[in-house]
């Protein structure tokens, strides 16, 4: 059973999935690979209070690690991209290269990036915090304007200090 809520953001509305009272998405507006409306369920804000809850503590720089039950839908290659996501600290990066390496398998980094921007649980798996090799940002699903706020944000700087 599926049911969603929208809740605010600095970065805009934020549309909360679960599965089986589970999170198992959070969509921002306009973001590439967002599945359809339709597949969201219900309206009911009922499943969704702790993640609104450790949200809002992140956004207003109380939270560094968020600590929520997700429910990943993805192949194992995108579950292990996704595992590394969440071991990436709070106000670091990583490239997509560092990513395939600690996956073991150094020539993967096109595929990480592939599996990154189908992450379905953004902000709370960290995939704005991977750029590319040479330092600069690229891709991301939620657009490049959002990633540069939410690094920016995270490393206590305005929204146009990086990059």
């Amino acid at each position: 059973m599926k049911q969603h809520t929208v809740t605010d953001s600095p970065y805009g509305p934020l549309t909360l999935v679960a599965t089986d009272g589970v999170l198992s998405g959070l969509y921002m507006t306009a973001q590439r690979h967002r599945p359809d409306e339709e597949t969201f369920g219900e309206p009911d804000p009922a499943p969704f209070g702790e993640t609104i809850r450790q949200l809002d503590a992140y956004f207003a720089q109380e939270l560094k690690e968020f600590d929520l039950p997700m429910r990943l839908e993805g192949t194992p290659f995108q579950q292990g991209v996704w595992d590394q996501l969440r071991k990436i600290p709070y106000g670091e990066t990583r490239t997509y290269g560092q990513l395939a390496e600690a996956l073991g398998n150094v020539g993967a980094s096109r595929a990480v990036g592939l599996a990154n921007g189908k992450n379905p649980i953004g902000i709370i798996v960290p995939c704005h915090r991977v750029i590319g090799s040479t330092g600069s940002l690229i891709g991301y699903g939620g657009g490049l304007d959002r990633k540069q706020r939410l690094l920016a944000f995270e490393c206590g700087m305005p929204d146009d200090a990086l990059f």
